[in-house]
C-alpha cells in the first residue's frame, strides 16, 4: 500500500475511532446534504443575484460552480476512477445514502471552496463564514467516510483555483 494510501486511511481510522460520536453522527449528514449537488451555494448565489449590489458575485459563484462540476465530475472523476473508502469495508454502515460516483476528487469540496473563494475574493467581509461551511462540508465527506483526505485535499486546490480563475476573468473582461 503506498504511504499516501497509507495515510489516507490513517486519518479515516482516526476519524472513526476518535471523533466519531452520536452527535456528529446526526449533524454531518445533514451539513454534507447542503453540498448535494452545490445547493446551499446555489441557493447563496440566487441571493446575490437577486440583489442588485451582489448580482455580479453571484453570477461568478454560478459560474465557478459549473467550472469545477466539469472538470471534477466529467473529466476528472472518470479518468481517476478511484473507489469509495467504504467499497472494501464489508460490515460497514453509512449513514448517508451509498454515492454512485467516483471518490477522487471530492466534488462537495470542490464546489465548495470554489464558491467560498469567489465570495471571499469578492466580498471580504463574508470569507470567514464561506470558508467555515466550505470546510464543514468538505469534512463531512470524510466523517462519512465517502472521501479520503487527498480526495478533499485535491477538492479544495480545484475549488480555490477555479475561484481565482474566474475572478481573474471577470477583472480581465472589465479592462
Amino acid at each position: 500500500m503506498s504511504f499516501i494510501l497509507k495515510m489516507d486511511v490513517a486519518i479515516l481510522q482516526f476519524i472513526q475511532t476518535v471523533i466519531k460520536n452520536p452527535i456528529l453522527d446526526f449533524l454531518m449528514p445533514l451539513i454534507t446534504r447542503l453540498g448535494d449537488m452545490g445547493l446551499v451555494w446555489i441557493l447563496i448565489a440566487i441571493i446575490l443575484i437577486v440583489t442588485k449590489k451582489h448580482r455580479k458575485v453571484g453570477w461568478m459563484v454560478l459560474v465557478t460552480l459549473i467550472l469545477g462540476a466539469i472538470l471534477v465530475d466529467v473529466i476528472i472523476k472518470p479518468i481517476v476512477a478511484r473507489p469509495r473508502p467504504f467499497t472494501d469495508l464489508k460490515d460497514f454502515i453509512l449513514l448517508i445514502k451509498q454515492p454512485i460516483s467516483y471518490s477522487f476528487p471530492s466534488g462537495h469540496t470542490t464546489s465548495s471552496f470554489g464558491a467560498a473563494t469567489t465570495i471571499a475574493l469578492n466580498r471580504r467581509r463574508y470569507r470567514v463564514p464561506a470558508y467555515a461551511l466550505a470546510a464543514l462540508i468538505a469534512f463531512s465527506r470524510m466523517y462519512l467516510y465517502v472521501h479520503y483526505p487527498t480526495d478533499i485535499v485535491v477538492g479544495c486546490l480545484i475549488g480555490v483555483i477555479t475561484g481565482v480563475i474566474i475572478k481573474y476573468i471577470m477583472e480581465k473582461r472589465k479592462k
